[in-house]
């Protein structure tokens, strides 16, 4: 069985992120490593490789593999980051980032995902994480500055506090629009300041808090 799911991650990578342009080697191991399918209910497991979102519970999603890469390699992670992720879900993403960061914190504002999640990467022995339940949209301002910040959840606006908490060079990306649509925004610290850039549309589920929608 899990070699049909290694095929399926192989197939994934092939047909549905190198012909769109991801090329990140790393980002592109990363992929065909994590067992996505693991991260989601075992009634969706043959769907796990498909090319589209699924439900997680709690009416939340885990993202399109294609924009879990998209999102991952615009942050250009070398190994030696620490990683701030807004929205931790099924931990699918959150597992991504440990294998091309050093160390990743992640919030998640729903303790059912939360532990589910936690449950997940300790089976899969992923000790490079931190996981805490609050409001994502203000960030985790103790452990700041970040090298990288992935918001996995779309916003009204982009969050102010995690610009705050960005390290000059780092990159942040956030999903930013209504609450149908929203375009990738990616912003980078830059010693004169930020530098935004679009990255294309998305759809994501609302990031709810503070400097997000409201429940």
């Amino acid at each position: 069985m899990t070699h049909n799911f290694q095929k399926a991650r192989d197939r994934m990578v092939e047909t549905q992120l190198i012909p769109r342009g991801i090329h990140d080697p790393r980002v592109l191991a990363a992929m065909r490593k994590v067992p996505r399918h693991l991260f989601v209910s075992e009634a969706l497991q043959s769907q796990a490789y498909a090319d589209h979102p699924l439900p997680i519970g709690d009416k939340q999603t885990i993202s399109q593999p294609y924009i879990v890469a998209l999102m991952t390699e615009a942050l250009q992670l070398q190994g030696t980051e620490k990683v701030l992720e807004i929205g931790t879900g099924s931990g699918y993403q959150t597992a991504v980032l440990a294998e091309l960061a050093d160390t990743v914190f992640s919030i998640e504002r729903l303790p059912s995902l939360l532990h589910r999640a936690r449950k997940t990467m300790e089976q899969l022995g992923y000790r490079n994480v931190v996981l805490r339940v609050g409001d994502g949209t203000v960030g985790w301002p103790e452990e700041a500055p970040f090298d990288a910040i992935l918001v996995s959840a779309g916003a009204p606006q982009v969050p102010q506090p995690l610009v705050d908490q960005l390290a000059v060079g780092g990159r942040l990306i956030v999903p930013v629009g209504d609450r149908l649509s929203q375009e990738l925004v990616l912003v980078e610290r830059v010693p004169e300041g930020v530098r935004k850039s679009h990255l294309g549309g998305c759809r994501f589920v609302d990031l709810v808090g503070k400097w997000g929608w409201e429940e």
